[in-house]
């Protein structure tokens, strides 16, 4: 059941045309479904973080954010009730481009990056009136603009029981080097048949959900900088460095090399 103390469920909507804003730890583990009158900006540091919506899980590396529009149905969850969350609610104004209409995951570049930290000490709250406010909505307007790269570090919520059991066995450590053939031994199906369930309920085939699903993981791996890039590529099924260097970049735009350097 949803508490109704929570500053999402009761302040963020409270007075329409403000511009809510929201830096500080999560403090829980997760945050219910919920949604908002207001579109969310989200960015976190110091955490993993999942953000699901009816449709599809979201991973949120680091120096990235979401936008979640207004009416979206989505929970949070992290490992860490310290990750840092950062917050802007926007109200909806007419004639928004599709950018906003659309949730997704884009990294944050340099400019923004400044634009967020300038912005971490606002008041909780900014009105129209106030001079602060502009330079808030600035964030929000130059978001369709500096965002051309979505990253594809989703992956869709499966629709019956003798499907999630499989995706729960695959998001294990155990399933990160299960070939598709192991898989479909282990759950006693023809490979035709799981392929079509795939197709069917998750509109992509194994190979495409388990390669976000390996992205994920390497992530989750180079974020707690503990390992090579050659060890974390072995951990999450690929004998070859620069294969799984190339697919990395493919999915996130970076090498895995440069989150070391973050």
């Amino acid at each position: 059941m949803l508490q109704t103390d929570k500053y999402y469920l009761t302040e963020v909507d409270k007075h329409p045309q403000s511009i809510y804003c929201y830096n500080n730890e999560m403090r829980e583990l997760l945050i219910d479904s919920h949604s908002h009158k207001k579109h969310q900006f989200l960015y976190t540091e110091g955490g993993i973080v999942f953000v699901e919506t009816a449709s599809k899980t979201y991973y949120l590396p680091a120096r990235h954010f979401m936008w979640i529009p207004a009416g979206i149905v989505h929970s949070i969850r992290t490992n860490r009730e310290d990750a840092i969350m950062f917050n802007l609610y926007f109200p909806v104004e007419e004639n928004e481009g599709d950018f906003y209409r659309e949730e997704g995951i884009y990294p944050v570049d340099d400019l923004l990056l400044k634009l967020m930290n300038y912005s971490k000490n606002f008041e909780t709250e900014l009105f129209p009136a106030d001079d602060k406010f502009v330079i808030a909505l600035t964030i929000k307007r130059i978001l369709s603009e500096k965002t051309t790269l979505q990253l594809p570090l989703a992956l869709p919520v499966a629709k019956s029981e003798r499907l999630n059991t499989i995706l729960d066995f695959l998001h294990t450590e155990d399933g990160d080097n299960l070939t598709y053939g192991a898989l479909v031994r282990k759950f006693g199906f023809t490979e035709r048949t799981l392929h079509r369930i795939f197709k069917k309920e998750l509109e992509m085939s194994f190979a495409q959900y388990h390669t976000i699903l390996k992205m994920i993981r390497a992530i989750e791996l180079l974020l707690e900088k503990r390992f090579s890039v050659g060890e974390i590529a072995s951990e999450v099924g690929y004998s070859s460095i620069a294969t799984f260097s190339n697919t990395f970049h493919k999915f996130t735009g970076k090498r895995p090399s440069e989150y070391f350097a973050e």
